[in-house]
């Protein structure tokens, strides 16, 4: 942990620039009956039940020091879509580096093994 709050505290190298990466998966859902309004006396009531409507993984990747930010999200939590977020990333930023430093959070850490294998072609 040390190590990456060491990494916050380098100096602005627009050479190599320090890109933050996290991702979660959240589960969608919709309600199921429409909940019942607040009256004089009553609160307003909320049934629990819900229908699920699948999952979907979001990416969020900023640069700290260079001011920006980029939310991606995509209908599963594959290695192939974490290299396409990675490569557009790279094609949307500026040339000024081949090298980009790079913190993930809750990511697999066999993941950077995979970044070595050519993307699949995206599925229609």
């Amino acid at each position: 942990m040390e190590e990456v709050l060491e990494v916050y505290h380098r100096p602005h190298d627009p050479a190599c620039p320090l890109v933050c990466l996290d991702e979660t998966s959240k589960q969608l859902i919709k309600e199921t009956r429409v909940p019942i309004p607040a009256r004089p006396g009553r609160p307003a009531r909320t049934d629990y039940e819900y229908e699920r409507n699948g999952t979907a993984n979001i990416f969020m990747l900023f640069a700290p020091l260079d001011g920006w930010r980029h939310v991606a999200v995509t209908d599963r939590h594959a290695a192939v879509d974490y290299a396409h977020l990675l490569k557009d990333v790279s094609d949307r930023t500026p040339r000024r580096s081949p090298w980009y430093r790079t913190i993930s959070a809750r990511t697999n850490p066999l993941r950077s093994m995979r970044l070595f294998r050519p993307p699949r072609p995206a599925v229609l």
